[in-house]
């Protein structure tokens, strides 16, 4: 049996067909297409399946944006995916959506050892639950808990809950933020790449920190100051504490809501760090200011150090995970 499966997102999407003889990690055939260039879902997957010329009995799709009873909007574009409407228009047996925060998680059981990077190796508990944040345009959150011998990943808005700061640089942040008339102020706002670096650098920035002006410029041409801010941080040649402070404060951040959801879902199984920033600034993550802002939850310091984290390297985790889906759990 052949099975298509998808990394739908509002920049690209990743399509595959997988055979159940081969398993997830041999496509027959794959192709990552623009998202915006295309009108509907439909017409890509169309496009796709006459190049491919392989026979497809069902599929799986992991979408960037809250699947409800098997329909979703695509975050971002004026997409509407609807299964019943893709078993029908390509005579499919069984169609399959998940949020993409739950496609990452499915991946997370099969992953290799190449596919990961451990930060803490810990003291894993079989069949413990295991907490998946994943930090890129937003924040992305979910979970994995275990039942009659399987994982089953859920998905989760948990980084639009309040921002909780811990010391008086962070409560100096929300105070920033409620200045400017943001009074729900969610940890996505201050530790993500679209929102929040740019704003915990517009923060720093404004405490006193300076700005040189070689960064001047650079921000001034660039869409994404995201990717400039860091690699500003991790420019040794022309040291920038401004760039270097609001990664640390980012990583601190990070490490705090880790530790919350970790503690929320009580991840024994392990914690794992996806999404497009983590890979990137792995020598950063292996630093003490992430893990010290994870474990620093008092009494139960000591679970935490106990906890397996793990950054996943491999970028195509979102397809693996809804090719595994779509072989072991989907239903028409």
């Amino acid at each position: 049996m052949n099975t298509l499966a998808g990394d739908i997102g509002g920049t690209k999407t990743i399509l595959a067909i997988f055979s159940s003889e081969m398993r997830p990690r041999l496509p027959l055939f794959e192709k990552t297409y623009p998202s915006s260039h295309y009108t509907t879902f439909e017409t890509m997957v169309r496009e796709f399946l006459d190049e491919a010329r392989v026979q497809v009995e069902r599929a799986c799709f992991g979408v960037a944006g809250p699947v409800v009873a098997g329909y979703a909007r695509i975050t971002n574009l004026t997409w509407v995916v609807d299964a019943d409407g893709l078993k029908s228009a390509f005579d499919l047996s069984a169609v399959s959506l998940l949020n993409d925060m739950q496609s990452i998680a499915y991946a997370i059981p099969v992953l290799e050892k190449e596919d990961v990077f451990t930060l803490n190796a810990g003291k894993a508990v079989q069949g413990g639950s295991i907490a998946l944040l994943a930090p890129g345009t937003g924040l992305g959150e979910g979970f994995l808990t275990y039942n009659n011998g399987v994982y089953c990943a859920h998905p989760s808005e948990g980084s639009h809950v309040s921002f909780s700061p811990v010391d008086p640089l962070q409560i100096g942040l929300l105070k920033y933020l409620n200045d400017q008339g943001i009074y729900h102020v969610s940890f996505e706002r201050v530790c993500s790449g679209g929102l929040g670096v740019p704003i915990l650098y517009a923060y720093l920035k404004k405490t006193g920190l300076e700005e040189p002006a070689w960064l001047t410029k650079q921000l001034s041409c660039c869409e994404d100051p995201t990717p400039v801010i860091f690699m500003a941080a991790h420019d040794t040649a022309r040291p920038c504490k401004l760039a270097s402070a609001t990664l640390d404060l980012f990583l601190t951040i990070l490490g705090a809501e880790a530790g919350n959801l970790a503690l929320k879902v009580l991840s024994t199984g392990g914690i794992y760090l996806g999404g497009g920033i983590s890979p990137r600034i792995l020598d950063d993550l292996k630093k003490p200011v992430f893990m010290e802002a994870l474990r620093s939850k008092g009494r139960f310091r000591q679970l935490l150090i106990d906890m397996p984290v793990h950054v996943i390297l491999n970028s195509k985790a979102g397809l693996l995970g809804a090719a595994t889906f779509g072989f072991n759990f989907g239903s028409s």
